[in-house]
């Protein structure tokens, strides 16, 4: 193990992460359910599934298989010009899943992917009808990706404060917490009615990255309807809400309304590829069609349309059509729910939130809550040493663990939460 620490040292840059000051990383050499197995010989529990993409649990053998099969089939082709059964059998269960209104797929590579191609169809959708609407509305807090389009349209400051002058202008709403909800309308409103917006972006009903910041379904649904009087596209970023996370299929199903675009990654290839989707109305495919070639959505990716990534995907919804797939999100969701209950009135807990398999503990802190946290640093060590591999954001805990996780293995993880607030002073 020390051999493959000091290569990785040598040659490895990791994400988010400060290189001089980061301790070695856990050398994963097996992934089993929802247990990891290091070098050393010790197991962690995958509380967060892997960065969230991870349905079913690791070596899934339905998934496993599929992989093995397409394999010997195709591995991978281009996509423009040229298509592919698994390609075609995805685009159609997918939109089988999603409201009538979708009709549309487009392939990428991975959640920020997915946003790039949504931002490029909204601006293009104007453009290709010479109607001038050129800015976005999103959500202060929001995370969409790393790459430039989705940096400009995610929350500005300390992740992104080197590249600003690169970005596009963006307007920024209120968060809608539950007593601001009538004031972030009045201000959306207003953006709406100038004519000027081509759309409107938002993780649904649960801000990830900004902390599992969660608002309920009827602002989302009155900000939908709102959208939609004044001809403002809408965008629902589901790359970390989807596939149960919230504890329906998608955070969508919350709500009547419907957006014009979804951006779908993470968990849709059961956490094996990555994957990107983002699914348009025929409305929005319709603005593309023209015998003028440049009004076509000139985007692409040299693994569009990967068909073991594909294949993968749509075993992984064979998965998710079984009914043991709602039964272990009902199962976690009300074992979360519980353990939320216990931890209410606790001294060092400033809030619990919880929606379906997600729920998060915001740890009291000196000043308001923060990703640099000193307590991050110290609960992620304190986990670790304990069997858990979580990685809170700032001095907020979350888990979200894979859908195979047992009873057992939820009191671990909230056994680890409490030992946590026991340990810190």
């Amino acid at each position: 193990m020390a051999d493959l620490l000091q290569k990785d040292r040598n040659y490895v840059w990791h994400p988010f992460t400060q290189m001089q000051t980061a301790p070695d990383p856990l050398v994963i050499v097996k992934a089993d359910g929802a247990t990891l197995y290091t070098a050393d010989g010790k197991e962690y529990l995958d509380c967060n599934s892997s960065w969230w993409v991870t349905l079913h649990g690791h070596n899934q053998p339905h998934l496993k298989q599929a992989l093995l099969n397409q394999f010997e089939q195709i591995d991978h082709v281009i996509f423009a010009g040229a298509t592919h059964p698994k390609a075609i059998e995805l685009a159609e269960r997918v939109v089988g899943l999603l409201p009538d209104n979708f009709r549309k797929v487009f392939f990428s590579d991975d959640g920020s992917t997915s946003v790039e191609v949504a931002i490029k169809m909204v601006f293009q959708f104007w453009h290709n009808q010479s109607i001038d609407k050129k800015r976005i509305v999103a959500l202060e807090g929001a995370y969409h990706g790393d790459t430039f389009g989705a940096m400009s349209i995610s929350q500005r400051g300390y992740f992104n404060a080197p590249f600003e002058h690169l970005f596009f202008e963006v307007d920024y709403l209120p968060f809608p917490y539950k007593q601001k909800e009538e004031e972030v309308l009045i201000a959306a409103e207003k953006l709406f009615a100038s004519d000027e917006c081509a759309a409107i972006i938002v993780e649904p009903l649960v801000q990830g990255s900004a902390g599992m910041m969660m608002y309920s379904p009827s602002f989302l649904e009155r900000l939908v309807a709102l959208a939609k009087s004044y001809q403002v596209l809408v965008i629902f970023d589901e790359v970390m809400t989807g596939w149960g996370r919230t504890g329906k299929l998608f955070a969508m199903n919350y709500i009547d309304s419907t957006p014009d675009i979804v951006c779908l990654s993470k968990g849709l290839t059961g956490g094996v590829l990555p994957l990107g989707l983002t699914v348009a109305t025929e409305a929005i495919y319709t603005a593309f069609l023209s015998p003028i070639k440049t009004k076509a959505l000139l985007h692409g990716h040299s693994f569009t349309g990967n068909a073991l990534a594909c294949a993968v995907a749509c075993a992984n919804i064979d998965l998710i059509e079984a009914t043991s797939f709602k039964e272990s999100i009902h199962r976690i969701s009300e074992q979360h729910a519980a353990f939320g209950d216990s931890l209410i009135t606790h001294p060092k807990v400033q809030e619990v939130r919880q929606m379906g398999t997600i729920i998060a503990v915001e740890i009291k802190v000196s000043g308001s809550s923060s990703y640099f946290a000193e307590i991050r640093d110290i609960a992620y060590q304190y986990f670790i040493s304990n069997g858990l591999l979580i990685r809170p954001l700032g001095n907020i805990v979350f888990l979200n663990p894979p859908y195979c996780v047992t009873n057992e293995e939820l009191s671990r993880m909230y056994d680890g939460i409490r030992g946590l607030l026991s340990h810190i002073e």
